[in-house]
This record gives C-alpha cells, sequence and structure tokens, in this order.
C-alpha cells in the first residue's frame, strides 16, 4: 500500500524511518490488504476489493474480504493493515449500534465520516511507525441528501469526500489513470452505467491492476475466487454473489483463447 499524507511525506524527507524494529534496524514486513475501489453508478455506489493479503513478498492469505459491511447503509474498504482495520470496523459497528439502540435512529452519514476520522487520528503514532497504516474508502447512504456518497482517508485521518470514485492501495495507481480515462472520454459516464456493466468495470478494473501490481490479487478461476464487490443504494447494502460474478467474468472479462 502506498502510504499517503503531506505530513507523512515531510518527516520522510526530513529523514525519519518508519516501520524499523529495534537497534536491529531491520525491517518486519507487516501483513497488508491491498487494492480496493469505489464508484458511483445508476443506483448507487459499487465499492469492490481484491482478496489478497500480503506481507513483503509473500501471499499470506487469497480470501480476505476488504469490504467490510458496517451498518446496513454503509461499508468500510480496506487497505493497509488488516489487523488494525479490521479493529476499526468492529468498533465503528457496535458504535453505530449503540448510537441507534441509545438514540432511538439512525447515526448521521456526517457523524459517520466523523467517527472513522477520529479513529485514523487516534491511529497516528502506529501508522507512522510503519506497524498499523490503514487507508480505507468509506462508502454509505445519505438518508438526508437522499444520495450514495464516497469518501477517502489518508493514514493520518484526513477525509475526502470522492465525487464520482475513489480508490486505495498498491494497485490504485492503475486503476485511477483508468477510472479518469474511463469517465473522462468513455462512451458514457461511470455514474450512469446500470448495475451489471458496472460490475464488469470493477472486474476489469481489478484484473488491470492485478496485471501490474503483484500485491494485487486477480481472479483465479481455478479456486473460484472473485474480488468482493457490493452495492449501496436506498435498500442498503448488497452483495454481488460469486456465481453472478463468475458468469459475468466468463463472458464479459476474461479473454478468449
Amino acid at each position: 500500500m502506498g502510504l499517503q499524507g503531506d505530513f507523512y511525506q515531510l518527516l520522510k524527507e526530513r529523514g525519519y524511518e518508519f516501520g524499523l524494529s529495534g537497534q536491529s534496524g531491520v525491517r518486519q514486513e507487516l501483513t497488508t490488504a491491498t487494492t480496493i475501489l469505489a464508484f458511483k453508478y445508476r443506483e448507487g455506489v459499487l465499492v469492490a476489493g481484491d482478496r489478497r493479503a500480503t506481507a513483503g513478498n509473500m501471499v499470506m492469505y487469497d480470501r480476505t474480504d476488504k469490504v467490510l459491511e458496517i451498518d446496513r447503509y454503509s461499508v468500510m474498504a480496506i487497505a493497509g493493515v488488516p489487523a488494525t482495520a479490521y479493529e476499526m470496523a468492529r468498533i465503528l459497528e457496535h458504535s453505530f449500534k449503540y448510537y441507534r439502540r441509545t438514540q432511538l435512529q439512525e447515526l448521521s452519514f456526517e457523524g459517520k465520516l466523523r467517527s472513522l476520522s477520529k479513529l485514523l487520528k487516534e491511529n497516528v503514532a502506529a501508522a507512522l511507525a510503519g506497524t498499523g497504516a490503514v487507508a480505507p474508502i468509506f462508502a454509505g447512504y445519505d438518508a438526508g441528501q437522499e444520495a450514495a456518497k464516497i469518501y477517502f482517508y489518508d493514514i493520518l485521518g484526513a477525509e475526502f469526500e470522492g465525487v464520482e470514485y475513489a480508490v486505495s492501495g498498491s494497485g490504485s495507481s492503475t486503476i485511477r489513470g483508468i477510472l479518469h480515462y474511463l469517465n473522462t472520454w468513455g462512451e458514457q459516464l461511470l455514474s450512469t452505467m446500470p448495475e451489471e456493466q458496472a460490475t464488469v468495470q470493477a472486474l476489469r478494473l481489478l484484473t488491470s491492476a492485478a496485471e501490474f501490481d503483484s500485491a494485487t490479487g486477480g481472479v483465479n478461476r481455478d479456486a473460484g475466487l472473485y474480488p468482493v464487490i457490493k452495492f449501496i443504494t436506498a435498500g442498503g447494502v448488497r452483495v454481488m454473489s460469486d456465481l453472478q460474478l463468475r458468469s459475468l467474468f466468463e463472458s464479459r472479462v476474461a479473454r478468449s483463447v
């Protein structure tokens, strides 16, 4: 995962060392989750992530779920150290549930955004030490404005709205360029695509990232492994099944031999 943030860059330029363990100066390779993306389509927001978790040049796990459902109307996609990200997701899930049960209403979308930003700010020390960096994407349905929205964060907790799309993780540079091209010169805007077409684009994007980034897991047809893709609309969060993903991948993504 490419670490983000102007403050981080400033420290790095000043010679500050990150992720070094003890006096030996030997870098400890942590397990990290890699490429995630989100973009608006016709009915709401699509959020997707590959399945690979790596530690340096080792593949630690190929069945990671990086698109975590926080409540009925929001998801958090993770890029970075899974241990830290999963703990953040658990805290958010319990916090939102506690608010709903005690206040008898949903926490506002703005409140949800601030909650994640607060957790990231509290994690700054671990992020700068190189032991717990997380750069997530948060997407959800804002009932107040009747719209699905996308926000992304750097490792220091800075929050940015992805007006049309957002990407994070080690394969994000490849995907960001493709998304810009599609949304600027493609035959139609991403936000006007129906669900099936948006799913095909997400599969193509993650397949492209896997081609140029070894830390991003592509589709493994032999093992039946496909990216995790979830949709957020006014009706809540919904998951695209592996059976549907396989059908779309075989018919519209895979190269014919």
